[in-house]
């Protein structure tokens, strides 16, 4: 288990953490939350032993391997896979050591077989794909890649070591919807201890088993998903609210008899009695209200309908078109959620919308009047970051005074220190919080939101759903929070195979669909059209059949010196025996690992001349 015990730390003379502890079961699965600022990044550097506690203690199993994404993955020519592979530096190490000694060559055999090194590259595409890598990325170098998806290798090496206790900060930052889900119920699955900060209550409600809560300084351990430990906070709120008016009763009684009869000597010794109940009683404090987080969106004028019209449209990048035949419409009060594997082209259909790229063939009709505000994540890091957020609003709004402009700022949650804190200092909270002022500065008829939520924590998402639904302009949503998607959207389009067209089924259903095997067509439907496989798969099945092949060498070299050692007449006399069953026993492992390296071998080759043949 994970013990902390009386633990404190300060940064600057500032108390993050004071005299708290809280212990985590072994094998649970735990949300670590609490508002942006509070702590929680400190506290899992603190669990890593990055940072020293000022008092306290920080307690593991012996041997306990602590794993985390820290940083993303560098731009190597070492292919995506062979990247998480290594991540396992324990089977790295046994792969490429070399030694002719049969007892050790014995030893590595043995403990290859333990840690099921056989399949490890398996299960290392299968982490990877469930990120979001095809096949083909997956041999590909990691320089190939930029850095949003260079953290999903990270995270994949990290989910592939399999440490025993997991450290996730805000793992879902990078992923898309697709991503999101895989990992929430890889977790939920996870072997071992996993502690995650999430501010994502889809992951929190169906992965997790139990709450680390962070406020004023302290933490709290609640059982059970997000939701659950929400209502429970909230009954145990209202209940201290209710005692603590009921003490200020009792309080105002007992001081009011003392104010009454303190003077008087037949009442002074009840009196002096009731001074010292007051002293001894220990108030009830109720956790303070942390200021209300809120966004304010401008209010458009109405537009007739439809603001938005698209009749055989198509878009793309240079030559390559990505998504064509979009005949569809957009009214001021749609509420569109776009759903789709990563690729598909949502982001390019966003910037088509937000008028960013310009339709190929077909026609785009929007109102004369319209405009459009649009977010997405690689605007936040555009901003400015020597310039304060009021330098940001007087450039786009010289003529309004300072005044209307920092009322603007603090309807976004940024206020006076804020406002006048360069960007670089900001948290990614507040400039996403910036970002998004920014692309409603204008009133806009029609909101995009490419991943809004990103770096928002969970009040900060909720302001947000309540500004969303109160905004009388579109909103056209790519999310990977599914709570989000299900409070705001009433429409939901799928981006798929080149086209986006309505989906009718609800996200649940979607859910459900991106997390199950497709099943077989039904009979009588024509079967599809087997496509050939590209010389970029081809390429790979050649690549796993030529491993599976290296790795019956390697076996075959250590049964052949294995064999020697048995050859020796000497290991056959009567003192041997005991050595010799075990030299024997070893033989059988090495026999049937080479059993199934074969098998591995057999089925690569198989796929490789299939997919040749085809």
């Amino acid at each position: 288990m994970l013990k902390l015990t009386d633990i404190s730390y300060s940064v600057e003379g500032r108390p993050l953490l004071e005299h708290t502890s809280a212990v985590i079961p072994t094998g649970h699965k735990v949300g670590l939350v609490g508002r942006n600022g509070t702590g929680k990044t400190t506290l899992f550097r603190l669990i890593r032993g990055e940072l020293t506690l000022d008092t306290g203690e920080i307690e593991l199993p012996s041997g306990a391997r602590i794993g985390g994404v820290a940083q993303e993955v560098p731009g190597s020519d070492t292919t995506l896979l062979d990247t998480v592979l290594e991540a396992d530096t324990e089977r790295a190490a046994l792969m490429a050591e070399e030694t002719e000694d049969p007892a050790r060559i014995a030893e590595i055999q043995t403990r290859l077989t333990d840690i099921d090194a056989w399949s490890a590259e398996a299960r290392a595409s299968s982490i990877l794909k469930g990120l979001g890598f095809t096949d083909a990325e997956q041999r590909m170098p990691c320089s190939a890649f930029s850095g949003g998806w260079r953290m999903r290798v990270a995270l994949a090496a990290v989910l592939f070591a399999q440490p025993d206790l997991l450290l996730l900060d805000e793992p879902t930052n990078y992923l898309d919807l697709e991503g999101a889900l895989w990992l929430e119920s890889y977790i939920a699955k996870y072997p071992h201890t996993v502690l995650i900060v999430s501010h994502d209550r889809g992951l929190l409600n169906r992965a997790v088993t139990g709450i680390l809560h962070l406020e004023n300084k302290g933490l709290t351990y609640w059982s059970g998903p997000y939701d659950q430990f929400a209502r429970q906070r909230a009954e145990r709120r209202a209940n201290l609210i209710a005692q603590a008016k009921k003490q200020d009763a009792q309080r105002a009684h007992l001081q009011s008899f003392v104010d009454r009869f303190k003077a008087k000597a037949s009442k002074a010794k009840q009196a002096q009695s009731r001074v010292k109940m007051l002293e001894k009683m220990e108030t009830i404090r109720v956790p303070e209200d942390a200021a209300r987080t809120v966004f304010t969106f401008p209010e458009p004028e109405e537009l007739s309908p439809p603001i938005v019209a698209m009749e055989g449209a198509a878009v793309g990048y240079g030559e390559r078109t990505v998504l064509s035949k979009l005949s569809l419409r957009i009214d001021q009060d749609d509420r569109i959620a776009l759903l789709g594997r990563n690729g598909e082209g949502k982001s390019t259909f966003s910037k088509l919308l937000a008028g960013k790229l310009e339709t190929r063939g077909g026609q785009v009709v929007a109102s004369n009047k319209l405009r459009v505000g649009y977010f997405a994540q690689h605007q936040v890091d555009e901003l400015r970051v020597e310039e304060t957020p009021l330098q940001h609003l007087l450039r786009e709004r010289p003529e309004e005074g300072q005044a209307k402009l920092r009322a603007r700022l603090a309807g976004f949650g940024l206020m006076a220190a804020q406002a006048e804190t360069v960007v670089g200092r900001l948290s990614g909270g507040q400039k996403a919080r910036l970002s998004l002022l920014l692309a409603t500065l204008h009133a806009p008829h029609m909101l995009i939101l490419d991943e809004p939520t990103n770096h928002l924590d969970i009040e900060s998402r909720e302001a947000l759903v309540e500004a969303l639904t109160a905004y009388s302009g579109a909103v056209v949503l790519v999310s990977h929070d599914m709570h989000l998607l299900s409070m705001v959207a009433d429409r939901l389009w799928l981006v798929k195979d080149g086209r986006v067209t309505p989906y009718d089924e609800d996200l649940e259903s979607y859910r459900r669909m991106l997390l199950t095997p497709e099943k077989p067509k039904g009979e009588g439907k024509p079967k599809p059209k087997v496509e050939r496989p590209s010389r970029d798969q081809i390429l790979a099945l050649r690549s796993e059949a030529r491993k599976c092949e290296e790795r019956v060498k390697t076996i075959e070299q250590m049964r052949d010196k294995l064999a020697k050692k048995l050859s020796d007449p000497a290991l056959y006399e009567d003192d041997k025996v005991g050595e010799l069953e075990v030299w024997n026993k070893k033989y059988a492992e090495l026999m049937e690992g080479l059993g199934r390296a074969e098998a591995m071998w057999m089925a690569a080759m198989e796929k490789l001349e299939k997919a040749e043949a085809a």
